[in-house]
């Protein structure tokens, strides 16, 4: 497994592809039925860059989110993650990349809500070994970065959408991963939460972080480096 990126190191290393995608294909059968979500996808993502994939509901895009998160692998193609092809990799496997390389940021923010904030971010830390008073440190700083040094007591239910959101950023941050990947990050907050959040991102981008936005909304879309849309498990590049 290769070194996971310092955001120092993304920004040094802007134009080397963290993400180079092949003739990447996925299939799903049910019994004499097949369903080709992915068809021949070719997809490089350099290091500090900020694509936004955009396409409509059934377009895809979340098999394709599967694939990047390393949470499902193609049927066919090539997929080289910070240097180490994922392709064909076992659970087992794919769950050390995902801990390693990979910071999620979901819709749902997946948050526990018997935790305080700071036990949520700590999660991924615990899950890598890493001990307790080096995990509460990290897990402090994340939450600083994120402007919520002032809540990290709090739990899930005592924060607003827009602060729960700030949390699984810091939540994804703390481990300090090659890829940051959002899969339709404001789709639960309202317009105010939303500004919030993609300013962060923005922030984020402008520090060298890599980040991947999945997305259905133009105006999202719109804040990333890059676009590319996908459509019926084809990818464009550009423009709405």
């Amino acid at each position: 497994m290769t070194s996971v990126l310092t955001t120092t190191d993304a920004a040094a290393t802007a134009s080397a592809p963290l993400i180079s995608m092949t003739d990447v294909c996925k299939t799903y059968e049910a019994g004499e039925i097949k369903v080709d979500a992915l068809s021949e996808v070719n997809l490089t993502v350099g290091g500090g860059d900020y694509v936004a994939i955009m396409g409509p509901s059934g377009s895809g895009k979340s098999t394709l989110m599967h694939i990047l998160g390393c949470l499902d692998v193609p049927t066919s193609g090539r997929y080289l993650l910070n240097g180490t092809d994922v392709s064909a990799m076992n659970e087992k496997q794919l769950a050390h990349v995902r801990n390693a390389e990979i910071g999620f940021v979901f819709q749902q923010f997946n948050l526990l809500a018997s935790e305080t904030a700071l036990r949520n971010v700590e999660l991924p830390l615990m899950y890598a070994g890493v001990r307790p008073a080096e995990r509460h440190q990290r897990a402090l700083e994340a939450l600083d970065r994120v402007g919520l040094a002032d809540r990290v007591k709090h739990r899930p239910g005592e924060l607003s959408g827009g602060q729960q959101q700030r949390v699984s950023v810091a939540r994804a941050l703390v481990t300090n991963p090659a890829l940051l990947l959002a899969d339709e990050p404001t789709g639960n907050l309202d317009s105010v939460s939303t500004k919030d959040v993609l300013n962060l991102l923005d922030e984020l981008h402008g520090q060298g972080r890599t980040i991947v936005l999945i997305t259905h909304e133009h105006d999202v879309a719109a804040r990333a480096a890059r676009v590319t849309k996908i459509m019926d498990g084809r990818l464009s590049e550009g423009g709405f």
